[in-house]
């Protein structure tokens, strides 16, 4: 199963362009997007952004975007929040929105409800895909401040997920293997970032790539 990853798009409609010659160039099956498809809405900005991409999109919302943005992508996307799917053969489960920030962003939610909402729909050896990262992982702030989900790493540590992809931390962008789970955060796709994910069986490899001028 070959990915096509991308988050943070903020409103940038010129990611649909790349995002689809990426998709082509690299023969990927499907494109997953972690959330902040919009910056602060409104949902037709998601819409013009992720109807027109090529593969299958499995989407989720970020804490910049409306709350009702899952249910108004549900026509051009498949609505990943609290859900479960079942994707090239692996279980995927996904969880938008954000643990809580110091800027009062409109889709955040609290680590009690974060573990509940993920817990069943999680499942062991999963792919996780969240806006929000775990705690300790691909979570730093220029500050240095780990500032991800302690719920997300709780369901992690449970779960053993085979990967783990997130957004939200523009800056701690990368690529970790730690007790085998491979980590993603493709940085912000605004800035022309993303990621190719391949899984095969329990192996899984990551590129971190920039879209051209």
């Amino acid at each position: 199963m070959k990915l096509l990853v991308i988050s943070d798009i903020h409103g940038n409609e010129a990611v649909t362009g790349w995002a689809n010659a990426a998709a082509e160039r690299e023969g990927v099956d499907y494109v997953l997007a972690l959330g902040d498809i919009t910056d602060f809405g409104p949902n037709e900005v998601a819409l013009r952004i992720l109807g027109p991409i090529g593969r299958p999109v499995y989407a989720i919302p970020g804490n910049c975007d409306p709350l009702d943005l899952p249910a108004a992508i549900s026509g051009v996307a498949t609505d990943m929040h609290g859900k479960a799917a079942v994707l090239g053969g692996f279980h995927l489960a996904g969880l938008g929105g954000s643990n809580p920030t110091i800027f009062d962003t409109p889709f955040e939610l609290g680590e009690d409800v974060i573990y509940d909402m993920l817990r069943p729909v999680s499942k062991e050896g999963m792919v996780l895909m969240v806006h929000a990262p775990p705690y300790g992982v691909n979570d730093r702030i220029p500050s240095g401040l780990s500032v991800g989900s302690t719920s997300v790493k709780r369901i992690v540590e449970e779960f053993r997920p085979v990967l783990v992809l997130s957004g939200h931390i523009h800056e701690d962008y990368g690529v970790r293997h730690i007790e085998g789970t491979t980590f993603v955060n493709p940085g912000p796709a605004k800035d022309g970032m993303y990621a190719v994910v391949e899984v095969d069986g329990g192996a899984v490899s990551a590129r971190l790539l920039t879209a051209g001028p």
